[in-house]
């Protein structure tokens, strides 16, 4: 049974502790309510940016180089990531050299130097990091298909920014973007794995007074100060919700989306076991009918992305262009079956063990557990154990997949981006 403890330092940021038994392992990871749906036009790219920053050194250890020795001496892992709705630094050690991964963390996001040299040589690092997943057709539909879905607001755009806005970004910029959302008060600490009450202390010491930096004027940054995002009330015309990129390449990638649920909401579990039964595995219905039945791809699936205020529905491909309508003829029958017809008690049953069975497997890994429960306290406001979780998975009907699929699966309100040797003519006449 996973045990957590949830409790606040002196300085107000709020601590997770897990205790794993099993392991020799502890990971300590750090979350801010800062990302890109944060940022002003202008600032676009500024919180990935900072997140870079917080590597490449400190008054204590002045260099990129100082701080990664500090850990991959003993065999540590450790990173960082920058989504819509977050960003957060992870260290994942040998339980006896804890210590070093709360010293090097603090250091890190309260003594970062934040040079300007430095901002200026890894401008160019980012606009070659942004080039690479724009180079990629897989990774570039994603964010082709954020923009027709979000269109100009903070979640259509790049988590990165752009070439343009990164380069624009001035150190006064990120400076006082990192002093606003680099506050104590919006800091959650997760420490999972080996743990104990005496690592509490040594949390106390490293986190529990970090941060008491002088606050900048201007905007208060917090878990939802972000400007909400509104469905449209009046669904746009079917030009507007298809974009496509025509690139000279052997496949076509294509996302077909609707609007999902945010990451709170009463049907989560339902649509998660309504999307591994569509498209989350070998035996899913998309995988046999697209992939081993007619062969026309290699790689297709249903998923989704929930924030706090909104979702979104995806089902992804990779096609033959000159197969492309039949593909799509043959996706949107699958759909269609969702809503139409009750899963069988079968595929439900599977659907459900499959879950839970990866989440025990997960579980098994204190990265895993810290991510888990820091996330359910970000967007939840609570956390709940996995018998509580295991319970809610259970009680999903298939009839609640049915009502989920009507209620998402409606092709009017259906986005699609697609790169590839195609036009957009040819995507339109499919819908």
């Amino acid at each position: 049974k996973i045990m957590f403890h949830l409790s606040k330092l002196k300085n107000k940021a709020t601590l997770i502790t897990v205790p794993v038994t099993g392991t020799e392992a502890t990971t300590v990871l750090v979350l801010f309510p800062v990302g890109s749906r944060y940022e002003t036009a202008h600032l676009s790219g500024a919180s990935h940016f900072v997140e870079h920053l917080m590597f490449k050194g400190t008054n204590r250890r002045p260099g990129a180089q100082d701080i990664a020795r500090t850990v991959e001496i003993y065999g540590a892992a450790y990173n960082a990531f920058t989504f819509k709705d977050f960003t957060g630094y992870f260290v994942k050690i040998d339980s006896a050299k804890f210590t070093v991964a709360c010293d090097l963390l603090s250091d890190m996001l309260f003594d970062s130097k934040i040079d300007a040299t430095e901002i200026e040589r890894e401008k160019g690092v980012i606009v070659e990091e942004l080039r690479m997943y724009e180079d990629n057709p897989i990774m570039a539909v994603e964010q082709l298909f954020d923009r027709i879905t979000f269109g100009d607001t903070p979640l259509g755009r790049d988590i990165g920014g752009t070439a343009a806005t990164v380069r624009g970004l001035s150190r006064e910029d990120l400076w006082n973007y990192y002093k606003s959302a680099y506050r104590p008060e919006n800091m959650v600490v997760v420490a999972a794995g080996k743990v104990d009450k005496t690592d509490h202390q040594v949390l106390e010491k490293y986190f529990g007074t970090a941060g008491l930096v002088k606050k900048t004027p201007g905007k208060t940054f917090a878990k939802n100060n972000f400007d909400k995002f509104v469905w449209p009330k009046n669904i746009p015309t079917r030009n507007k919700r298809v974009l496509i990129e025509t690139r000279k390449v052997d496949q076509a990638q294509v996302i077909l989306g609707f609007p999902g649920l945010p990451h709170d909401h009463r049907d989560s579990y339902s649509l998660s076991l309504l999307l591994h039964i569509l498209g989350g595995g070998m035996t899913s219905r998309l995988f046999v009918e697209v992939r081993e039945r007619r062969g026309l791809a290699y790689m297709v699936r249903a998923g989704g992305s929930t924030y706090r205020d909104v979702g979104v529905v995806q089902i992804s491909a990779g096609l033959d262009p000159k197969r492309l309508p039949e593909a799509i003829k043959v996706i949107r029958v699958e759909v269609e079956k969702m809503a139409a017809v009750l899963v069988t008690e079968n595929e439900l049953e599977e659907a459900k063990t499959n879950m839970l069975g990866r989440l025990t497997l997960a579980l098994e890994d204190s990265s895993f557990q810290a991510d888990w429960f820091a996330k359910q306290f970000w967007f939840d406001k609570k956390m709940e154990s996995f018998d509580v979780i295991r319970a809610k998975i259970s009680q999903v009907k298939a009839i609640d997949i049915r009502r989920l699929a009507k209620q998402i699966f409606d092709w009017r309100q259906v986005r699609a981006a697609a790169i590839g040797p195609i036009q957009k003519d040819q995507i339109l006449k499919m819908f």
